[in-house]
């Protein structure tokens, strides 16, 4: 880790809090993702009305962008795209690597309609941005390693 960059992922497990450790709120562990709320863990799922409260209770029936809020669920655990977990964690770390460039793409079109300057200066931002994004990737793919002993998977 470099000295003087406080935005970059720095997981730890400080002895602590246990309310200041990586792992609280995300529970990763040797078996799967995701912090049990449901009634069958924290039960904090009671604090929502029918048909919310069955919906999310349910790891079958929650909507995949709760499911880590609700359910501790394994690195195999098969998503509605029909990769596991550990699979589309890798496939959505990579997406924002793959945004940025999209980004850099479009901005490279904008070249001739752009100030010198201007372009140059965007240009920069957006090449840091790049190098920051895959930073951001690879840090949390090889912290969640750690618990998943998987082989990370690049998304083509």
């Amino acid at each position: 880790m470099q000295e003087g960059f406080p935005y970059r992922p720095q997981p730890s497990n400080n002895k602590g809090r246990e309310d200041w450790r990586s792992t609280y709120y995300h529970r990763a562990d040797t078996v799967g993702l995701g912090y049990n709320r449901s009634s069958t863990g924290s039960d904090a799922v009671h604090q929502y009305f029918s048909p919310l409260r069955e919906t999310f209770d349910d790891v079958n029936t929650c909507p995949e962008k709760y499911l880590l809020w609700f359910h501790h669920v394994s690195w195999d655990y098969k998503m509605k795209s029909g990769n596991t977990l550990w699979d589309e964690l890798c496939k959505k770390y990579y997406s924002g690597t793959k945004y940025v460039d999209g980004m850099i793409s479009q901005w490279l079109s904008l070249k001739p309609s752009i100030d010198p300057e201007i372009y140059v200066h965007v240009q920069t931002k957006l090449e840091t941005q790049k190098t920051d994004a895959a930073i951001w990737r690879d840090t949390c793919l090889q912290y969640f390693q750690k618990f998943s002993k998987k082989s990370i998977t690049i998304s083509k």
